[in-house]
């Protein structure tokens, strides 16, 4: 990113926010309240017909025009489709995608629900009806601009950023990058055989909000190219009584809309792997924000990368590798 827009993005001010919702023409209230958020600086934001917009400024650098207006495209499908999302709106000047001071940025109306902790059989089986039919909507086309799941991607670039960046602690960097690299080699084959096709890429929990009608899926932020198994495991982690539970509740909805590919649920654990590495790499990228080492305080500690190391280790187990 250039150091301009970076500096622009790191320093945004509610005045700036502002400025950037009213330039096609919407009027504010004033009213801007900043919301959590790691990745994008996020914002909500009153309009004078009392609407309110979440207006999501996007990290320079990360993700090209092109890559934003994929995200922007799935979300129009899934909504033709009349999948529960919630696509951008036009910002006043016939787009959904704006640019200040060199930052891209999109809103999307506010809408209201709640995240649960704990689902019942009966709400899992209608996150599969919605998965099946967000699927079938996401294989109709591909985004050219998006990112593929892969093991390049997802363990052998971050692990250059990690070892290399003196993040993982001497007396196990090592240890670490060997087993991360082989999970790797034996993923990368059965990874790629899959066809990979338009998906959420990042569907926990804390993306589904549940109101009077059921579930709302929000933050496609990480939409990808890949397999539909990526978006099944978040939902029911690990190789326990309890997640093999959840995810056969998941597929019996699933499986009313649209035929799923149970071979590929071998990929499970490997992806949990792949995760662990990817997300460990990206709070090391963003180390030199102010606000990540606040939210990850156990970051650059030894227990932080043993707790990793050995959920590798299992995984690693589990595949015989």
């Amino acid at each position: 990113m250039s150091g301009e827009a970076h500096a622009s993005f790191v320093s945004l001010t509610p005045d700036r926010v502002l400025d950037a919702v009213e330039m096609g023409g919407l009027k504010c209230t004033g009213r801007c309240l900043p919301l959590r958020a790691f990745e994008n600086r996020v914002y909500e934001v009153e309009l004078e017909d009392e609407q309110r917009l979440v207006v999501k400024f996007h990290r320079p650098g990360r993700w090209s025009r092109e890559t934003i207006l994929d995200e922007h495209a799935f979300l129009a499908d899934l909504a033709a489709a009349e999948l529960p999302v919630v696509p951008p709106r036009d910002i006043g000047i016939g787009r959904t995608l704006g640019e200040i001071d060199g930052i891209l940025y999109t809103a999307f109306p506010k809408i209201r629900g709640r995240i649960l902790d704990e689902l019942d059989s009966e709400r899992r089986r209608q996150i599969g009806r919605t998965l099946g039919r967000m699927h079938a909507v996401g294989a109709a086309r591909p985004a050219p601009h998006r990112p593929r799941l892969d093991v390049a991607r997802y363990i052998r670039e971050p692990l250059d950023v990690l070892i290399g960046g003196g993040f993982v602690f001497d007396g196990l960097a090592s240890r670490y990058r060997d087993v991360a690299l082989r999970i790797a080699d034996r993923v990368a084959a059965p990874l790629a055989a899959v066809p990979a096709q338009r998906i959420h890429g990042d569907l926990h929990w804390g993306n589904i909000l549940w109101g009077a009608d059921g579930p709302v899926l929000v933050d496609f932020d990480d939409c990808l190219m890949g397999p539909p198994v990526q978006d099944l495991w978040l939902l029911a982690r690990g190789d326990g009584e309890e997640a093999l539970r959840a995810r056969d509740d998941i597929l019996q909805g699933y499986e009313l809309f649209r035929e799923f590919d149970r071979s590929t649920l071998q990929l499970c654990e490997p992806l949990r792997a792949l995760r662990i590495v990817y997300m460990s790499a990206w709070i090391a990228r963003r180390w030199d924000d102010p606000s990540f080492p606040d939210a990850f305080p156990t970051f650059r500690q030894a227990n932080y990368w043993m707790q990793e190391y050995e959920v590798l280790v299992h995984i690693a187990e589990t595949l015989g590798v």
